[in-house]
């Protein structure tokens, strides 16, 4: 027997359980399935989780440098692990919670938990039901790679979503992957109070950055106490005893590093390899990740793909992007494009980094006439008053429109901070509307004009 529904969404990560509310609300009859976790990588081993753990680690980070402050703190700081992760765990069971209520209480919508697979272009089996939609929609995230390398399958190591589980401080934790994820935790961990080695293929830390931008990263986390090895093209994993260890040169010329755990932050991969895509006649680039156009419907009628599984974005805030644009093509007769939306994210190492639009690499190679401008934090008053001059802001401007290119922040608040530039490269205008702004004082904000002012032509890092 076959169930027809008027919408199927497959996934409750960030986009999923909204739209699926939404259709719901527009009339229409929705089945939304869920394998196991509601609200996705975001909720369950990404944002909500890895912020919490920023969170404790910034306060042990305060106290151990309390001093000073002038606050003085008599005996040691230490870190109770098994604390760390309840709190970690109480704040994710009530995010998931949220979102399964949510559900729960919307109009037409139809929750069931299981594993969905097409059997046809609108059909979908979930164990021995079979479901009927005119418009199918594809959320189902993405997972840590595991790279093919020597001692893979030997060696036990942690991925992001393992590492959730750890109660106990590691005493020497090993990191391989020098991005996004890897980093945070390595300064996540180095705070708690483990010895930190972060292992890197490239030359530089976070890659797709400037130059200065990586180096920047790397100075302050060795300030911390954070290990480096550069270049290990040659990565395999061992097991010397009950620990772990990691060989990260060709030729053998560098010693390998030892260790108690083994974190891989290599990258992620789309969870459509058993959604059964060639069924419905689904396309797929070669790593998996579902091709999708402009407004993000595939190539079958009333199909989309939304979130990390297309290959689109790979954040929690392109996948709610990803809702806006379906949602508002679908019912409110909007012409929304994925392309609309300016590159934005942040690396949530302490202080963070936020990045938006072109890097000046990008700018600079394009050979278009631009202006920059770059500032250290030690110049920003409120980032003295707080003890807090790591890193710097730049911003590339467009010098015949003068409208904003690109800007990265790396320092307190950029995360914060850099949300006015964007709002004024989205909203198209020159940069000088920021400059004739009255800004409050003392902010970290009220520095942008400043930035602003030292804008000349663009040139080499």
């Amino acid at each position: 027997m076959v169930e027809q529904f008027d919408a199927i969404v497959i996934g409750a990560g960030q986009a999923g359980p909204a739209l699926a509310v939404r259709c719901g609300k527009e009339g229409l009859k929705t089945l939304l399935i869920e394998r196991h976790h509601f609200g996705g990588t975001c909720v369950n081993n990404g944002c909500v989780p890895t912020k919490t753990l920023v969170a404790s680690a910034r306060v042990a980070h305060v106290a151990r440098t309390a001093a000073s402050y002038g606050v003085l703190i008599d005996s040691p700081v230490r870190v109770d692990m098994a604390r760390v992760k309840a709190r970690k765990d109480h704040i994710v069971r009530k995010s998931t919670a949220g979102v399964r209520a949510w559900l729960d209480g919307a109009p037409n919508v139809r929750v069931l938990v299981g594993h969905a697979q097409f059997i046809g272009p609108h059909r979908i089996r979930v164990d021995e039901q079979v479901f009927d939609a005119p418009r199918i929609f594809i959320n189902v995230g993405g997972r840590a790679l595991v790279p093919d390398m020597p001692g893979i399958s030997e060696v036990p190591f942690l991925n992001n979503e393992r590492i959730m589980h750890v109660e106990s401080l590691p005493e020497h934790l090993i990191v391989v992957g020098g991005s996004y994820i890897g980093l945070e935790f390595a300064q996540i961990y180095r705070r708690f109070g483990s010895q930190v080695t972060v292992v890197e293929a490239g030359p530089r830390l976070v890659g797709r950055e400037d130059a200065d931008v990586s180096d920047a990263i790397r100075d302050m986390l060795v300030h911390e106490g954070i290990n480096f090895r550069f270049g290990a093209t040659c990565i395999g994993l061992e097991r010397h005893g009950d620990r772990v260890a990691i060989a990260a040169s060709c030729d053998g010329s560098q010693p390998r590093i030892e260790g108690s755990h083994i974190l891989m932050a290599t990258g992620r991969v789309p969870n459509t390899h058993d959604l059964g895509l060639a069924a419905a006649g689904i396309a797929t680039d070669s790593r998996g990740y579902i091709t999708v156009d402009e407004g993000l419907a595939t190539g079958v009628d009333g199909v989309c793909a939304l979130g990390d599984c297309n290959g689109r974005g790979a954040f929690t805030h392109t996948s709610w992007n990803d809702y806006e644009i379906v949602a508002a093509n679908l019912f409110d007769g909007d012409s929304r494009k994925v392309s609309d939306r300016i590159a934005s994210y942040a690396l949530f190492v302490d202080p963070p980094l936020a990045r938006i639009g072109l890097t000046h690499a990008q700018v600079l190679a394009s050979g278009r006439p631009a202006l920059a401008s770059k500032m250290m934090m030690t110049r920003v008053g409120r980032a003295r008053e707080m003890g807090e001059t790591t890193g710097f802001m730049k911003v590339v401007v467009d010098a015949q429109t003068q409208q904003i290119l690109g800007a990265a922040i790396l320092g307190v608040h950029g995360d914060e901070v850099i949300q006015v530039l964007l709002e004024i490269m989205a909203a198209k205008l020159p940069y000088t509307v920021i400059n004739r702004s009255v800004h409050i004082h003392p902010t970290v904000a009220e520095l942008l004009p400043t930035l602003l002012e030292g804008l000349a032509p663009l040139v080499s890092l």
